[in-house]
């Protein structure tokens, strides 16, 4: 045996090679052309057999700490075969030789990924069951360019990272290993020797599931076993265009929407919410659900923003083919699904993404670029295209493997600039010296790009709370390539608005109105989200001043102006019926608040019946991004607090009219301004009994005065509500 050979096979047994594929499995010896030798590695072992059709012959113990093998004479090409161990234990195991197969990721895969556009990246890293040369297992890969080692752990081998020491593919970075007779739910670990020799546990980094916290193993699974039901839908999809259709988004916390009455502490399923969500979501009239992440956390409380498995759905409320069936669920009922995306940071979980090789691999070395100050979180290296590649095919993955309709980017301000919650001095500017994100713009533009090309009905939306330039624009028109994006500023300033009590609001007037100077500047989304009933902030309905029958009206009052206003809605779950209490995450909503009063049971009544008037009024969706789909009639009533509205669809001689006032006052023929002459009927009011008002209304039609008021060329007269809104429709 030569020197170089034993070296080898003590870098083996010291589990410090990079490629065991040189000592172990099957060879034909050198100096003698007609012999091989088959070696394993068992240090769990006390004597190895190895079988060959009905043939046993005993391998030799070589090496004390568990390397076996056997020379074969007048043997020159490999067949098959397989090991018999007895261990210390006592038990015998048969299995077949890991060390026996061809590397199987081809050269143009490697050279996709290193070149940041292998898009179904998903399909090659992780953990794969499958089948080669008739035998059926797993196939393991993950991406550790700087490690001197990397191994498979799990219970198959005791969790010792000496038994399945995996090869790395040339210079790709990406090490591989198929492990006969693995199928699926094994738990799994990689080991990683760094260059340091220190010895990392990780878990999969595109692991499809994961074992249920505290615990942090991979899980091997299959996610293409489920059928689906969905196909029309999918089909209809792409002959709806999404911005002229209407948008009522419900924002949902899977683990706080509801949980089991009689146990509080335990969460629903993906299949028991299906089951209750989507026909609540349905009856109430929104279009699509909004889902906080649902991808692996350790964290509760970081209500999924702080992801350690981007390609694994959380087992909290149980497996990817369960978590498929309420996506499903949702399709047949009509309902479109948006997943929250986290791009922009990720924990320093020890068994994640954090220093994955021993390197900053996913990371910026220099904690001034890699690190978070605000969260505590680590920011990803858009630069290296390997990590691009990463999370472009984790959101392609969603879409393709989940049918999900669009995702919603978190944070996206943080991505954009270096200087992102950091004092002076404290980030490290461009090589233009500036603040912009380089590199994470051109991250975000491919990001778009590759979507939308390759999914052109896909919703794409971005938190983005900045006056940065064109996120919403196409990108060869200079933007970011967003579909939409959250208007954070009318939400800041309608919020503060209607935290002022009536008296004192004419002192603000411009806060109602201000948002029509930027409105059309990109594709705005109007929220109301989780962010704004956390952390002190209060719930909607504690915001708003007066007494319980003033703070219902006030909400009413504000989701009118939602609703009426530009743009697509967002409301977080428990706004619609009036949540008293802040939203937290280890907590059912308020449900029984339907039970006690009429006012919540109003305000139920009122959001379902607002989203049945909006869906049936095209006027309202059609033309939500254009200065041709609104006309102010009146904005300089600053005494009365009032402004007038037109929404105008596509049928510009079928306008609805929105008239809003914001104090308690009950004003009797009051001129409305109207677009055109002719006949107008209320269709909705918000002070009607049946929501919890107080009736004053405008049952029968007007007809117009052709005399100019405010803004409008003709006016009808009607009657205000208190703390109200109407709307009103040509007949």
């Amino acid at each position: 045996m030569s020197l170089e050979l034993l070296r080898e096979i003590d870098r083996i047994i010291h589990s410090d090679h990079y490629d065991p594929f040189g000592v172990l499995g099957f060879h034909v010896l050198e100096h003698q052309s007609q012999a091989a030798v088959i070696r394993t590695f068992q240090p769990h072992a006390t004597a190895v057999t190895l079988i060959a059709g009905d043939e046993r012959r005993e391998m030799y113990r070589t090496r004390e700490e568990g390397l076996f093998e056997i020379v074969l004479p007048n043997c020159t090409e490999p067949f098959d075969y397989e090991y018999e161990a007895a261990f210390y234990d006592g038990t015998i195991h048969r299995y077949r030789d890991p060390y026996r197969f061809l590397p199987q990721l081809s050269d143009y895969d490697q050279y996709l990924f290193n070149n940041g556009t292998h898009y179904r990246l998903y399909e090659k890293l992780g953990a794969h069951i499958t089948q080669i040369d008739g035998i059926n297992g797993t196939i393991f890969r993950v991406w550790a360019p700087s490690a001197r080692r990397v191994s498979v752990l799990g219970n198959f081998n005791y969790w010792d990272g000496r038994v399945h020491q995996m090869r790395v593919l040339g210079s790709s970075g990406v090490w591989e290993l198929f492990i006969p007779g693995i199928g699926p739910e094994e738990p799994y670990k990689f080991e990683i020797r760094s260059q340091e020799g220190a010895v990392l546990e990780k878990a999969d980094p595109f692991q499809f599931f994961a074992e249920l916290r505290p615990k942090s193993a991979s899980m091997t699974w299959d996610i293409n076993t489920y059928h689906w039901h969905d196909g029309d839908w999918l089909a209809d999809r792409g002959n709806r265009p999404v911005h002229e259709q209407p948008m009522a988004i419900y924002e949902v916390h899977l683990g706080s929407w509801r949980r089991d009455p009689g146990d509080p502490a335990r969460f629903l399923t993906y299949r028991e919410i299906a089951d209750t969500l989507v026909p609540y979501v349905k009856e109430m009239g929104f279009t699509h659900i909004e889902l906080m992440p649902v991808m692996e956390h350790p964290l509760d409380e970081s209500w999924g923003y702080q992801v350690t498995g981007y390609y694994a759905v959380t087992s909290r409320y149980g497996t990817p083919q369960e978590f498929m069936y309420l996506i499903d669920t949702c399709h047949l009922n009509g309902i479109g699904v948006i997943l929250d995306w986290v791009p922009s940071h990720f924990p320093t979980d020890g068994h994640a993404l954090c220093r994955f090789d021993g390197t900053a691999l996913y990371e910026h070395e220099d904690p001034r670029q890699g690190a978070h100050p605000e969260w505590g979180t680590l920011i990803f290296n858009y630069g290296r295209k390997e990590v691009a590649n990463f999370l472009i095919a984790n959101a392609l993955f969603w879409l393709d493997k989940y049918h999900i309709d669009g995702l919603r980017v978190d944070a996206v301000a943080s991505m954009l600039y270096l200087d992102y919650a950091r004092p002076d001095g404290e980030w490290v500017p461009n090589p233009y010296g500036g603040k912009e994100n380089i590199e994470a713009i051109e991250f975000l533009k491919h990001l778009n790009t590759v979507v939308y090309g390759q999914y052109p009905s896909a919703i794409v939306v971005a938190e983005e709370s900045t006056s940065f330039f064109g996120v919403s624009k196409p990108v060869n028109r200079g933007g970011l390539g967003f579909g939409f994006k959250w208007n954070m500023g009318w939400m800041n300033d309608t919020l503060g608005y209607f935290s002022k009590e009536p008296v004192f609001r004419k002192y603000h007037h411009s806060a109602l109105t201000f948002s029509l100077l930027y409105a059309f500047s990109e594709n705005f989304i109007l929220p109301l989200s989780h962010d704004e009933v956390v952390h002190g902030k209060r719930s909607l309905l504690e915001k708003m001043p007066g007494d319980p029958w003033q703070k219902f009206a006030n909400l009413r009052l504000l989701l009118l102006f939602l609703w009426a206003h530009p743009g697509k809605k967002l409301l977080f779950m428990g706004g619609e019926f009036g949540q008293f209490s802040e939203w937290y995450c280890k907590v059912s909503l308020d449900w029984h608040l339907l039970e006690q009063g009429p006012l919540h049971q109003g305000m139920h009544r009122f959001v379902r019946t607002l989203n049945q008037v909006y869906r049936a009024t095209p006027a309202l969706w059609e033309i939500d991004f254009s200065y041709e789909g609104f006309r102010w009639m009146d904005f300089k009533d600053v005494d009365n607090s009032i402004i007038v509205f037109a929404r105008l669809g596509r049928d510009q001689g079928d306008p609805v009219v929105c008239l809003l006032n914001f104090t308690p006052q009950v004003l009797h023929d009051y001129p409305l301004g109207v677009p055109i002459p002719g006949r107008y009927q209320q269709i909705f009011c918000t002070d009607a009994t049946e929501f919890g008002g107080s009736g004053v209304s405008n049952p029968e039609p007007r007809e117009t005065v052709n005399e100019p008021f405010g803004e409008a060329p003709c006016h009808i007269r009607v009657c205000v509500p208190p703390l109200g809104g109407i709307m009103v429709r040509k007949v």
